[in-house]
């Protein structure tokens, strides 16, 4: 009868082995968290390395030294004979257990400091990288899964590797020195002390690694919870929660995350502790049936009495040591785990940019959308299709259409946050891909509807329109001039001086309509952009300000192209151009008495918001 091979244990084997290979890989990390600490500080380092040395050789002198002074007592009691020698002896053991002092603190302090610069370090280095990455990243729910992961335990882990590297060094010089004292007695006596460690230091990997995977799962809920404590405990939310009386929900969902993420802890935790206990029964066996065994010897006059006693000393500190370099591999791999989520975010793809030009070979063309479509990610709707328009210089292009109809998205694409899907953006005759992202975004003036209030004072606030100029207060002037701010910012107690909001002392808060004009400042900062995009400039001031703000836009943008999008009718009627947009998709476009001529959809929807406000 012939018989089948089944292939499972060959590719048991296989798995095995590619396991045990990626497990190897890991340590990888260790070479790049050495010169990670070593661009951080290379004086510290070398002092670490020196010390480690040192702190690694001395124990096993002082257990020598020791058997030397016990042997010296012994000579002296037996003979009659001097002191001195023992004394001798004695002195030594003192200076190298103060050296032996003096470089574990000598460690600390080096420690101690590169734990601050590096946390320093690494904190810049994962915030340069976000610097790098595309609009796209931030808008994906992964990503920011990986930036958590990346900065917990980032600033600590290089430097622990570190320390177990070097630790691990010092170790192993220290057992060398042990095992070269103890072959003196028995070889066998060596070998028991490495196999009894072994146990422990396969639990605790195991462990490490239990312990890793669920830090990689919990990332989501771990932000999560740092999201319900910005909504708990930051003044922009606090209005509408305690309005709602949303606080104790909100509170008791973050304590359900926390109970989840504890329990699964406190499994691993106590397992972790329970093993740990049970092969620390195992070193203590095997310590004193080794105890039993060089007493024994001592008894039987084959050993002295000051081998008696390093003999004892040599063997329990190197039991010590040599659990303590399995403990410091173990957790070198545990540090490696959690440093490849740092590497894995910092080398993070980034399209390299492709742009090159600071001009185009059309000046005076202005801009050209050409059949223009995008989808965002994950997604299968268009945010825009075929929309294609031209804006000349001087000419002001209003853009209506209800929410989620691709108004912002045509922003993000002009200003290079995304790319097309499909068309192409035209700017002075030359694709805006083919331009410097820099002089491009430099020839651009932009207030987003959601934009940001800087708690900086007020001329940071405008300054940030342009960071070239950031401080310069002349550029401050002109630019609240033409952003209608002037008039209220004279009256602060501080002027342009006077810190705004209220998360550091001193801070006042503006209304709506002083911010939204703060905005609008900060837009004509960039006295060079001959582009400027305004979303919603003007929805959080009354109707007065509003045309204040629309004659002062035309009256100092003469040369420039302005994109004004707005829901207020009154406004967009002002505008050269109009068009309507519908789920992305041009739907009108013309001035508004054309528009209003055809009695189509923006003649509808301006009659009924001036059939509004003259009920």
């Amino acid at each position: 009868m012939k018989t089948s091979h089944h292939p499972l244990p060959f590719s048991f084997l296989k798995q095995r082995f590619q396991a045990f290979h990626q497990s190897l890989s890991i340590f990888q990390y260790c070479r790049r968290a050495i010169q990670l600490v070593w661009t951080t500080d290379r004086h510290l380092t070398i002092g670490l390395a020196i010390l480690t040395i040192i702190a690694g050789l001395l124990p096993a002198i002082v257990a020598y030294l020791g058997k030397l002074i016990v042997d010296a007592v012994v000579a002296a009691a037996q003979s009659g004979g001097a002191a001195w020698t023992a004394l001798r002896y004695l002195g030594l053991e003192a200076i190298a257990v103060a050296l032996l002092s003096g470089s574990q603190q000598g460690i600390s302090l080096c420690q101690s400091l590169l734990r601050v610069l590096l946390g320093q370090k690494v904190n810049e280095l994962i915030l340069e990288k976000a610097l790098t990455l595309d609009l796209i990243h931030f808008e994906d729910s992964e990503f920011y899964d990986k930036m958590t992961r990346a900065r917990r335990e980032a600033s600590t882990r290089p430097l622990s590797l570190v320390g177990r590297t070097f630790g691990l060094v010092k170790d192993t010089l220290s057992l060398v020195t042990y095992g070269s004292l103890l072959l003196q007695f028995s070889l066998w006596a060596v070998l028991l002390l490495m196999v009894a460690g072994i146990p422990a230091f396969i639990a605790e990997t195991r462990f490490a690694q239990a312990a890793f995977r669920l830090f990689r799962w919990r990332a989501p809920e771990t932000r999560e919870q740092h999201y319900l404590e910005t909504l708990l405990a930051r003044e922009d939310f606090a209005m509408e929660v305690k309005l709602y009386q949303l606080g104790e929900m909100l509170l008791n969902r973050y304590r359900a995350i926390f109970q989840r993420l504890y329990h699964e802890d406190r499994d691993l935790t106590v397992r972790r502790s329970v093993w740990s206990y049970f092969l620390s029964l195992l070193n203590t066996a095997t310590f004193y049936a080794t105890y039993v065994w060089i007493v024994l010897e001592a008894i039987a006059g084959r050993i002295s009495l000051g081998e008696l006693t390093m003999y004892l000393v040599v063997f329990r500190q190197g039991q010590s040591t040599f659990s303590a370099i399995l403990t410091s591999v173990g957790g070198m791999y545990e540090d490696c785990l959690y440093l490849s989520n740092l590497y894995e975010f910092l080398e993070e793809a980034v399209p390299e940019p492709t742009g090159y030009a600071t001009y185009g070979p059309l000046p005076g063309d202005g801009l050209r959308f050409e059949h223009v479509s995008f989808t965002y990610p994950d997604t299968t709707q268009p945010a825009l299709k075929d929309v294609s328009f031209h804006l000349r210089p001087g000419e002001k292009l209003a853009i209506v259409g209800k929410n989620g109809s691709g108004k912002t998205t045509l922003i993000k694409l002009l200003t290079r946050l995304y790319t097309p899907d499909s068309g192409r953006i035209l700017l002075d005759g030359r694709n805006i891909q083919d331009w410097d992202i820099d002089a491009l975004q430099r020839r651009i003036g932009v207030i987003f509807q959601n934009f940001v209030r800087y708690q900086f004072t007020v001329g940071e606030n405008v300054g940030v329109g342009d960071v070239e100029y950031f401080e310069e207060e002349p550029r401050w002037h002109v630019a609240t001039e033409k952003g209608t701010a002037r008039s209220f910012i004279e009256d602060m107690p501080e002027g342009f001086y006077t810190r705004l909001g209220r998360w550091f002392r001193g801070g006042r808060e503006l209304s709506g309509g002083q911010w939204q004009k703060i905005a609008l400042s900060r837009a004509f900062m960039r006295s060079s952009a001959d582009i400027l995009v305004l979303d919603e400039p003007t929805s959080a001031v009354d109707a007065e300000a509003e045309v204040e703000i629309f004659n002062q836009l035309r009256s100092v943008t003469h040369n420039q192209m302005a994109i004004l999008i707005s829901h207020r009718f009154s406004t967009v009627r002002m505008a050269d151009q109009i068009m309507v947009l519908v789920n992305g998709e041009i739907l009108e476009q013309g001035t508004h008495a054309e528009l209003m001529q055809r009695q189509g959809h923006y003649a509808r929807l301006f009659e009924l918001q001036a059939a509004g406000y003259l009920s």
